[in-house]
């Protein structure tokens, strides 16, 4: 596939799962979607046996998440990239 135009949307959204998950809903005709200032959640695993917490944000089906890794929990991206799958 040989794309000439990549359609990029950029929002900060200051920690409201709310506005990322609508974004994510709404703005389906773009490529990329830069996410600021994400809410990182934690959750608990239930397929492990440490129950240990697993920290994400915001997963959508049509989208696929980039970061970069962390060292520490307090040490977070604040910035996170969708890309289409589409592109894929």
């Amino acid at each position: 596939m040989i794309i000439k135009e990549i359609k990029i949307f950029l929002q900060n959204v200051c920690k409201n799962n709310l506005l990322t998950n609508t974004i994510l809903e709404v703005q389906k005709e773009f490529d990329i979607i830069f996410i600021q200032k994400p809410l990182w959640s934690s959750i608990l695993s239930l397929s492990n046996k440490k129950e240990e917490k697993l920290v994400g944000v915001p997963n959508h089906s049509n989208w696929i998440i980039f970061s970069r890794n962390t060292s520490s929990d307090h040490d977070s991206p604040r910035v996170i990239s969708y890309i289409n799958v589409r592109l894929s």
